[in-house]
């Protein structure tokens, strides 16, 4: 999957198209994330113990990944800012990287996998 947790990415399509936001998770098998702030949905809370007024939150659902892409953080790119497709390159000993198709400067690596 061309993105992983942490990525800020720009939404391409439905309701919330051109809104960017950060990659809380990322579910590979059904080719699904979700990003923060990103695709808001109500769930009805049924009172239990831990909540025992019950109600309605709202939370973020999961979103296709294809209609997300990373965003370029090089300044020196024309797509600063907006989306880019990435490209994987090999690196430093032989260790997989991803680069903006762009500019070819490796993508802000997240801090945490």
């Amino acid at each position: 999957m061309h993105i992983v947790r942490n990525d800020t990415v720009e939404v391409l399509a439905g309701n919330y198209r051109g809104k960017a936001g950060k990659v809380l998770s990322v579910m590979p098998k059904k080719g699904q994330i979700i990003v923060e702030g990103v695709n808001y949905v109500w769930r009805h809370i049924r009172p239990s113990p831990k909540n025992p007024q019950g109600g309605r939150i709202q939370k973020e659902a999961p979103i296709n990944a294809s209609k997300v892409l990373v965003i370029c953080q090089n300044k020196d790119c024309k797509r600063n800012g907006k989306g880019v497709r990435t490209r994987n390159k090999l690196g430093e000993g032989a260790t997989k990287i991803r680069v903006c198709v762009k500019c070819d400067k490796p993508i802000a690596a997240p801090v945490e996998r």
